[in-house]
């Protein structure tokens, strides 16, 4: 048995990718791998096989080892709801809300949940790859950390430090957390690498050196740009900024960014369609006239978010869409908006209230503290189009005199369609990964669809991310650091 943490020198470094591709990589040298993260914070989630749900990084990381995700894989999840407060869950149930101040004094408590999961998984497999969250170089939040190297030293499990070349300074902020960490925390690093360069590798190798003269780390390859990390599922909204890049002829789909934004991988098999432009819109920006569908995709805070997208004058722009016969479709808290009203009486996503919905739906919703997460599958009524997804929400939608959009395997149905067809919502998730179901909503508009089940183009990304690791990586002394052999 085995292990090895990557940690980054900051956020956005690529360690999800880079744990996912050598998921692949390992598996495929015939290794029982295992993802592991103690700590994830993120509005993108997944339902585990163990009915709970875990970060949407630590799901693909499953997927590349070939294993279903469980909700050990992601012991400790916070779900940002507002700038200060944050819903916690634990082996993939809600376990409280949160406030600024936990994230300073509260984390130790959860390290026993983190570690009996690590443990759980080190059983059984040959290797567990952990990812760290942030950066070991934050130490004002050192104190009670069980995200990087709180972890690594309860576990006992050394760790590689990354390093993101693409945003420039990689020298220094290598050479910077080594000269911030203490001691016992550098002790517990093996080796560094270097992660999205572009160009001739060569041209980096003074650099390079530097690095491992002035840190005493040994480098362990640099990584080139990987193109295939487009292809898969993101956890961070930072990405979003690189959507909606014009095709000519394309049907404009519009997606607004919303505050609190969640699950917003939802969208990528549309956005490599291409008949499809996928305009993801932010903040400042009108929602596109010439859009064929608006899409008010999930939030941890759907009243919350509801205010934001008035104060962008959204509901402006959504208004003059549906007069144009445009069509609109929500999906888990963006489904909440289109009705008439939204009551959150408990305060569970934000403080206690009831507001107008969007009012394109006569549906009410109630937000409650019982959190519905599972797997699901089905059709399309209207078309008889198959899905396959998921629903993460807190809160019951009760829509009145309109159709279901979508009726589940087991027979009960999900969802509302306006009577004209062009305003419908739903609470399932992954709801366009099946190329049938994508084609169904394309035909709407006159386009087809390319016929890759999201899965298919998913795996294949996955393969390639391996073979560039095995390329550019010294990956049997990352194996040889993971056994304790360096």
């Amino acid at each position: 048995m085995a292990a090895v943490m990557l940690q980054g020198t900051g956020s956005d470094v690529g360690k999800s990718v880079l744990v996912a591709g050598l998921c692949r990589l390992f598996t495929q040298r015939g290794l029982r791998v295992l993802p592991f993260k103690p700590q994830n914070m993120s509005n993108n989630a997944a339902v585990a096989v163990d009915g709970g749900e875990i970060g949407r990084a630590q799901a693909l990381q499953a997927i590349a080892c070939r294993a279903p995700p469980t909700v050990d894989m992601n012991p400790v999840l916070i779900k940002p709801q507002t700038d200060t407060g944050a819903q916690l869950v634990v082996h993939g149930r809600v376990a409280g809300t949160l406030g600024a101040p936990f994230f300073a004094r509260e984390k130790a408590p959860l390290l026993e949940a983190v570690l009996g999961s690590y443990h759980r998984l080190h059983a059984r497999a040959d290797l567990v790859l952990v990812e760290g969250a942030g950066s070991p170089a934050e130490v004002n939040l050192r104190a009670g950390d069980i995200a990087n190297m709180g972890f690594a030293r309860a576990a006992g499990v050394p760790a590689v430090i990354v390093g993101d070349i693409d945003r420039g300074g990689v020298i220094a902020s290598l050479v910077g957390t080594r000269a911030v960490l203490e001691a016992d925390d550098v002790a517990m690093i093996r080796g560094f690498l270097i992660n999205k360069f572009r160009g001739d590798v060569q041209l980096f190798e003074p650099g390079y050196r530097e690095i491992e003269q002035r840190t005493g780390w040994r480098g362990l390859g640099i990584v080139p740009w990987l193109a295939a990390a487009r292809r898969l599922p993101a956890e961070d909204a930072v990405v979003l900024d690189h959507f909606g890049k014009s095709r000519d002829g394309a049907v404009v789909i519009a997606v607004p960014m919303l505050s609190r934004i969640a699950n917003f991988d939802d969208f990528d098999p549309l956005r490599h369609e291409p008949g499809v432009r996928l305009v993801m819109v932010p903040p400042g920006s009108p929602l596109p006239a010439d859009a064929s569908l608006v899409i008010l995709p999930g939030t941890k805070a759907t009243i919350a978010d509801l205010a934001f997208l008035r104060a962008q004058g959204w509901d402006i722009d959504l208004a003059a869409h549906v007069r144009r016969g445009g069509h609109v479709l929500g999906i888990c808290g963006g489904y909440q908006m289109l009705g008439e009203r939204i009551a959150d009486s408990e305060g569970i996503e934000g403080p206690s209230d009831t507001v107008a919905g969007l009012g394109y739906l006569p549906a009410t919703t109630q937000i409650t503290g019982d959190k519905r997460v599972q797997r699901v599958s089905g059709v399309e009524l209207a078309t008889n189009a198959p899905f396959e997804g998921y629903e993460i929400h807190s809160g019951r939608t009760l829509a009145s005199g309109l159709a279901p959009l979508l009726r589940f395997a087991d027979g009960t149905s999900d969802g509302a369609i306006s009577a004209s067809g062009r305003i419908s919502g739903c609470y399932v998730h992954g709801l366009f990964d099946r190329a049938e179901q994508r084609a169904a909503w394309l035909a709407r508009f006159g386009a087809t669809s390319d016929g890759v089940h999201q899965s298919a183009r998913v795996d294949a990304a996955l393969d390639e991310l391996a073979t560039a690791l095995e390329r550019s990586l010294d990956v049997d002394h990352v194996l040889d650091i993971a056994r304790g052999a360096t």
